[in-house]
């Protein structure tokens, strides 16, 4: 009877058995690794060309989040602030600041701020900020509460894992659409009866579509 396999294959199967008992704990090891701290940067203040506290303007000047970020209910981006929003105020108040040399600068010359990014998804991943607020997701949900960040740095993961958890289980992280602005909501003691009543009133997604490929991919 002749050989069905040439005796190269011996090689490659004894390769395949060695990548594979390789290849689960390098698997393993990198999944530890892009969760770790070092990799997801989680707070982490990230400098900024000026020296904004969102504690003392949110926090201390009760400044609500649409004033800066107006696109956040109405677009996928949140928006930055122009000069100008900037200006509404400190044309009047710090107006001979040196912190805000850079700002009047920018106002003078009509080129933006080069602020740093501090929440960057991926390219391959998709996220529009107004669908979550008008389901009734907090700002804080995934920002943390920037009310008392002096300096500004990511408070979650933002992986897909954490995208995820939220995705299966909506219920808990609703709140009334009023409230989503507000960094010091505290969630109903009944969270659970109230985002189960929110997930049908805002219309929510089946768990099935929410953790659809599709929902966050392109």
């Amino acid at each position: 009877m002749p050989q069905l396999f040439h005796p190269s294959t011996n090689v490659l199967s004894k390769l395949s058995i060695v990548s594979m008992a390789l290849g689960v704990p390098v698997i393993g090891a990198l999944a530890y690794f892009t969760n770790m701290s070092y990799a997801t940067q989680l707070r982490v203040p990230r400098e900024q060309p000026v020296e904004f506290s969102h504690k003392h303007h949110v926090g201390d000047d009760g400044i609500d989040c649409r004033y800066c970020h107006t696109s956040v209910d109405k677009a996928a981006s949140a928006g930055m602030p122009s000069t100008h929003t900037c200006m509404t105020c400190h044309s009047q108040i710090w107006n001979d600041s040196p912190l805000l040399e850079p700002v009047r600068e920018s106002f003078r010359t009509g080129k933006p701020l080069p602020w740093t990014r501090v929440h960057d998804l991926p390219d391959f991943a998709q996220f529009n900020h107004s669908i979550h607020v008008k389901k009734g997701v907090g700002c804080v949900s995934c920002h943390g509460r920037v009310d008392e960040m002096p300096m500004m740095w990511k408070e979650k993961p933002l992986t897909m894992e954490w995208c995820i958890s939220c995705h299966r289980n909506p219920e808990k992280h609703l709140r009334p659409r009023e409230r989503v602005y507000d960094m010091a909501w505290d969630p109903h003691k009944n969270q659970k009866d109230v985002g189960a009543k929110l997930l049908k009133e805002y219309h929510i997604l089946s768990k099935f579509q929410l953790t659809n490929c599709s929902t966050c991919h392109y």
